[in-house]
């Protein structure tokens, strides 16, 4: 009985650490998939820096075109809505 109890024993302590792992791959795929999302949130962060670049190289131009109206005292009453809207949209030179 004592030498069946022990052999039981040490299957069960072989047997436990080969049942943990299964065998089946879902370590591996678990992996992949991690990876996976790590690239894609890597992906997203360098598209975030590259528009915050871009933002503020937007606000940095639209403080310029500003700024150059200001300076050149534009006639905006002069303006038809047209112009004016087309100088908002940045499609129109701000001053000429």
């Amino acid at each position: 009985m004592k030498t069946m109890t022990i052999a039981a024993l040490a299957l069960a302590l072989f047997a436990l650490p080969l049942a943990a792992c299964g065998g089946n791959g879902d370590g591996k795929l678990a992996k992949q998939v991690e990876k996976a999302a790590d690239n894609r949130a890597d992906a997203m962060e360098a598209n975030a820096k590259d528009l915050e670049e871009q933002a503020k190289q937007e606000r940095k131009t639209g403080d310029e075109r500003a700024d150059a109206i200001r300076a050149a005292d534009v006639n905006a009453a002069a303006m038809t809505p047209e112009q004016r809207g087309d100088v908002v949209a940045n499609q129109a030179a701000a001053v000429r």
